[in-house]
């Protein structure tokens, strides 16, 4: 057997690095009772460090603990990968952790996935079976270490190796969808939807910041503004640093019977002088080429995450929601444009500034939906505008005003 390095030097084939670490284990197993950490047990566990180290026949993973804790391993195929479930982890990691990996291991994401639960995905270059995978309780100076240890192995046989994760059941916050009722039905609802989350960063800026937390720091900004004018009913699908699968963000503008659903973004390109906002609605066809690609990346959310796409409901074929969809179309459309028309006098719009392609978070067939990209962090200026206050409320005061024109026919009507 091909012995791996677990030293930060990365090096693989060191022996004796291995056999110290599995001498280690083995005391463990047999009846040390040396003390993990002081930390509490109630508290969260901090990772500190993490590493990869091996080749293309044997790799090992190892994540740096403030103390022992409980996990489980499961996988997804196309493209493979390996899913490290465990309790929420505080990850205190540089930020180009987890962007090249080793071995069978090319490349690594980490994140809150549901509320008290943190997610691990391991990006596989090839199929791998999990050799033999444990804890090692903190020791002295030491951490505690998660160990994974990978073996190649056959695409047929990948799969039969692992569970498949369990499904996820992360939704808004309860307390959201309190007060949706005949009652609220006077107003008409607006669900606000923060793209990302979690284990799921997005887009990353030219100075390191990432789209999740732009993008929520805007949405609750906007939250804000139209509740002020007293004629909204405005919920969020997150309102914290958490991973929302996309159909589950669908879900939940249909549970909440929202009257519009506005998905917020922000955009990143190869080419770094390509910058302003963008507004999309659904269709199956793109409009062009750059609006083919950005669904296929924002689609991608669920698979970056580990999320089974089996769990996903087929689409229903059925007469009365074809025509549900088709009004819906004609409304999200007429939104869509309303919102450029105000944002063509408050902030720079990139060229044809409406745009559509197949975003399965714009699937819901019965509540008028639009994405908004607010800006390319991979430019730096609309970087800087995008974190910048008053950039931000210039912004969502054009947002604001959107909605009140494409409301405003229904206020008339005291509908």
């Amino acid at each position: 057997m091909k012995a791996v390095a677990t030293g930060d030097d990365g090096a693989s084939g060191d022996q004796t690095a291995t056999a110290v670490v599995d001498a280690v284990m083995d005391e463990l197993r047999t009846g040390s009772d040396a003390s993990d950490s002081t930390e509490p047990q109630d508290s969260v566990v901090t990772a500190s460090g993490a590493r990869v180290a091996g080749d293309a026949e044997r790799t090992r993973f190892i994540i740096d603990l403030s103390r022992s804790l409980s996990f489980s391993t499961s996988a997804l195929a196309s493209p493979d990968r390996v899913i490290i479930d465990m309790p929420e982890v505080s990850f205190e990691l540089p930020p180009e952790a987890g962007r090249h990996g080793r071995g069978l291991v090319k490349a690594w994401r980490y994140g809150l996935i549901a509320p008290g639960k943190s997610r691990i995905v391991l990006d596989l270059s090839a199929p791998a079976r999990l050799d033999k995978s444990f804890v090692l309780p903190a020791i002295d100076e030491q951490p505690a270490r998660l160990v994974l240890d990978f073996v190649k192995t056959t695409q047929e046989a990948f799969l039969s190796e692992y569970e498949r994760p369990q499904s996820l059941e992360a939704a808004a916050p309860k307390g959201d969808r309190k007060g949706i009722g005949p009652d609220s039905r006077s107003r008409p609802i607006i669900v606000l939807d923060p793209g990302h989350g979690g284990i799921d960063t997005g887009a990353t800026g030219v100075d390191g910041i990432h789209e999740k937390v732009v993008v929520l720091e805007f949405a609750k900004l906007l939250k804000k503004k139209l509740e002020e004018k007293g004629a909204y009913e405005v919920l969020m699908t997150r309102d914290d640093d958490r991973f929302i699968a996309l159909g589950k963000r669908v879900e939940f503008a249909r549970h909440a019977a929202a009257n519009l659903f506005i998905s917020i973004h922000a955009d990143s390109a190869p080419q770094h002088h390509v910058r302003g906002a963008t507004v999309y609605t659904l269709s199956e066809r793109a409009s062009d080429v750059i609006a083919a690609a950005l669904a296929k990346r924002e689609n991608s959310s669920d698979i970056l995450a580990g999320a089974d796409l089996e769990d996903e409901p087929d689409e229903v074929a059925d007469i009365l929601i074809d025509l549900a969809r088709r009004e819906t179309k004609s409304f999200s459309i007429l939104f869509a444009k309303t919102l450029v028309s105000e944002f063509e006098s408050a902030v720079k719009l990139i060229k044809n500034p409406w745009r559509s392609a197949g975003f399965r978070v714009l699937k819901a067939y019965d509540v008028p939906s639009v994405l908004v990209e607010l800006g390319y962090l991979s430019n730096k200026h609309d970087e800087s505008l995008l974190i910048s206050g008053e950039w931000r409320e210039r912004a969502a005061d054009a947002l604001v005003a959107s909605v009140d024109r494409f409301f405003q026919p229904r206020m008339a009507r005291g509908q």
